[in-house]
């Protein structure tokens, strides 16, 4: 079932089933890239997360949610991980998480752009992702609907101001997501 409205009243068509959408967390990742000394870039992911996408019957009544452990950061490199964990990086005892909760959705077809609020400690800043819609797909009696999330955060905003010069300012998300039609279970 796909939600049609009039694009003379600024919305439009949803392509997916109204309800709560449960992340399909084997399908999906969260990943980033930073560069480091100027030169190279250092890519890393996120093994702990959790999202929700809640479709409602216009895009205004849609909204999405994700927590990340920010303790499950993997670069790749245990060490370089530790360090990134300890308190003048990440600082995980303080900043466990990292939330971000949807304040906007626009686009229609395979392009959309998703305004929202990114919380990392005690610091809330305004994000906006690039989201490609890839499709539904079946998986036995399961659909799956499938995203792919891009934009760039600054470290500074968030107090994350550890070795600039060392560590870019810059810190580009990538995040792959599917998602499970509500009333299904996980396949």
């Amino acid at each position: 079932m796909t939600f049609e409205t009039n694009t003379a009243d600024a919305t439009t068509a949803l392509p997916l089933p109204a309800g709560r959408w449960a992340l399909d967390p084997l399908h999906s990742a969260v990943n980033f890239t930073i560069r480091h000394l100027g030169i190279s870039k250092v890519r890393g992911r996120f093994t702990q997360f959790d999202a929700e996408l809640v479709v409602g019957g216009t895009l205004d009544t849609t909204a999405v949610n994700a927590t990340i452990a920010l303790a499950s950061i993997d670069t790749g490199n245990p060490d370089r991980d530790a360090h990134v964990r300890a308190s003048d990086l990440l600082d995980v005892e303080k900043r466990p998480t990292m939330a971000f909760r949807s304040t906007g959705i626009t686009g229609g077809g395979e392009d959309w752009t998703m305004a929202g609020d990114l919380t990392i400690g005690d610091v809330t800043r305004p994000v906006t992702l690039a989201v490609e819609f890839g499709g539904l797909g079946e998986f036995g009696d399961t659909r799956h609907a499938g995203f792919e999330a891009t934009g760039e955060i600054r470290r500074s905003e968030y107090g994350l101001t550890f070795a600039p010069g060392m560590l870019g300012e810059a810190v580009k998300i990538q995040l792959d997501m599917q998602f499970l039609e509500p009333g299904k279970a996980e396949a």
